[in-house]
C-alpha cells in the first residue's frame, strides 16, 4: 500500500527539522559557553559586569546562527536520515512510495525555508543585535572605536555640488568614535580639485544633527588662501578662527560611521551596499565588503546544499557504518566546508579574483560532492 506523498514528505521534514534544530542550540551553546568564558578576562575593568557580559554574549548568538546555519543543517540531516536508515524507517518509506527524486524534492523543500530563516536572521536581526552588542561593551568599559593607526580613524569624505560633481575632498581624522556615534577629536583636512590643501578643521567633538550635517564644537579653523607672487614656490596666507559650535556638511552619516563597530562579514547586505557605494565614490578599495556582500547572498543558499549533502547518507546501509561514524563524517564534511568558505574569501581577496566566485566556490564543490554521492549510492545499491 503506498502511502501519501504528502504525509511521508510532512514526517521526513519534521524529523529533519527537528535534528536541525537541535544541533543549533548545541552548537549555539558551545559558543554561548566559550564567548562568556573570553568575556570574564575584561569583566571588573570599568562598569562591565557580570551581567553585562552575559547580555553581551547573548546579543551575539544572532550572528552565531547565521554562521553556523549550514553545518547545523548538514549534521541534523545526516543524524535524522541516519537514524530513519538505522530503525529501517527509510527503507519502509521508499517502499512506500518515497522515491530518491522526491527525497530530495522534500529535502530542497525545507533547505529553501531554512535559507529564507537565514536570510531574515542575517539580514534582520544579527546586524541590529551585533551593532547593540558592540555598543553595550564598548560604553560599559569606557571605551570607543578606535583604529589601525596611532592618530585614530582616517575616513575619505567629499563634498559634491547639485549636479553630483566633487567640489572639495576631504579626509577625515576621529580620534575617537563614542558608541552613539559622537566623534572626538576630530581633524578635517580639505584640498580643492587640483589637491592643493585649502582648510583645516579641529574640533573636540562632532554631533550628528541632521541628514548631511554634524555639530562640531570647540572648532579651530585655519584657512590657505594662496597669494600671487614671483617666487618659484607657492606662498599661502593663513587666516585663523576659533568658534564654540559650527554645522559641517558632509556625506558621513552614523549608519556609515557604525559599520567600523562590526566587521563586514556580520554587517546586513544594505549596509554593505551603501558602504560599498560610499567607497567607490571616494576612490577607496572596496574589495574585503564585496566579499562580504556577496557572501550574504550565496551563503544562505548554501543551506539547501548541504542538506542535499545529506541525503546519500541515508541509502547507506548499516555495514557501511553505524549512526555514529556517518554524524562524524558529516562533521568532517561540515568542517571541511567552513574552512573551504574562509579559505576562498581570502584567496579571492588575495588574487582579486571576483568577489562572486570566490564565495561560490565553496558551495559549487559541495554540490558536486552531493551529485557524485548520490551516483554512487546509486551504483552500490
Amino acid at each position: 500500500m503506498i502511502i501519501g506523498s504528502s504525509t511521508l514528505g510532512r514526517y521526513l521534514a519534521r524529523e529533519i527539522a527537528t535534528a536541525v534544530a537541535f544541533v543549533l542550540v548545541a552548537f549555539l551553546a558551545l559558543f554561548a559557553f566559550f564567548d562568556f568564558i573570553n568575556e570574564l578576562d575584561d569583566v571588573g575593568r570599568a562598569g562591565y559586569s557580570l551581567a553585562a557580559a552575559a547580555i553581551y554574549v547573548l546579543l551575539t548568538l544572532p550572528s552565531r546562527t547565521y554562521e553556523v546555519m549550514p553545518i547545523a543543517a548538514l549534521i541534523g540531516s545526516v543524524y535524522a536520515l541516519a537514524q530513519l536508515a538505522a530503525h529501517s524507517e527509510f527503507t519502509a518509506m521508499r517502499a512506500s512510495g518515497l522515491s530518491r527524486t522526491r527525497a530530495l524534492g522534500e529535502l530542497v523543500r525545507l533547505g529553501a525555508w531554512t535559507a529564507v530563516f537565514t536570510a531574515l536572521v542575517g539580514e534582520a536581526l544579527a546586524p541590529p543585535a551585533e551593532r547593540l552588542a558592540q555598543e553595550l561593551r564598548l560604553s560599559s568599559l569606557g571605551s570607543a572605536v578606535g583604529g589601525q593607526l596611532r592618530s585614530g580613524l582616517w575616513i575619505r569624505d567629499s563634498l559634491r555640488d547639485t549636479a553630483g560633481d566633487v567640489q572639495r575632498i576631504r579626509f577625515v581624522n576621529v580620534g575617537e568614535l563614542m558608541p552613539d556615534a559622537t566623534l572626538r577629536r576630530v581633524r578635517i583636512l580639505e584640498f580643492d580639485q587640483q589637491m592643493r590643501l585649502s582648510e583645516v578643521v579641529r574640533a573636540e567633538r562632532g554631533e550628528f544633527s541632521g541628514p548631511g550635517v554634524w555639530q562640531l564644537s570647540g572648532v579651530t579653523t585655519t584657512l590657505y588662501h594662496p597669494v600671487e607672487s614671483d617666487e618659484p614656490l607657492p606662498l599661502l596666507r593663513t587666516e585663523r578662527a576659533s568658534a564654540a559650535t559650527r554645522n559641517w556638511t558632509s556625506e558621513l552619516t552614523p549608519a556609515l560611521l557604525s559599520v567600523l563597530m562590526v566587521t563586514p562579514e556580520r554587517m546586513s547586505a544594505i549596509n554593505l551596499f551603501n558602504y560599498i557605494r560610499h567607497l567607490r565614490e571616494n576612490q577607496q578599495n572596496t574589495e574585503l565588503h564585496e566579499i562580504a556582500f556577496w557572501k550574504k547572498v550565496v551563503y544562505p543558499l548554501a543551506v539547501i546544499v548541504m542538506m542535499a549533502l545529506a541525503l546519500p547518507f541515508a541509502y547507506l546501509q548499516s555495514r557501511a557504518g553505524g549512526i555514529g561514524y556517518k554524524v562524524f563524517a558529516g562533521i568532517m564534511l561540515g568542517v571541511a566546508f567552513h574552512f573551504l568558505n574562509g579559505l576562498f574569501s581570502h584567496l579571492g581577496l588575495l588574487n582579486t579574483w571576483p568577489p562572486l566566485v570566490a564565495v561560490s566556490i565553496p558551495s559549487v564543490v559541495a554540490f558536486f560532492c552531493a551529485v557524485a554521492l548520490l551516483r554512487w549510492v546509486d551504483r552500490t545499491r
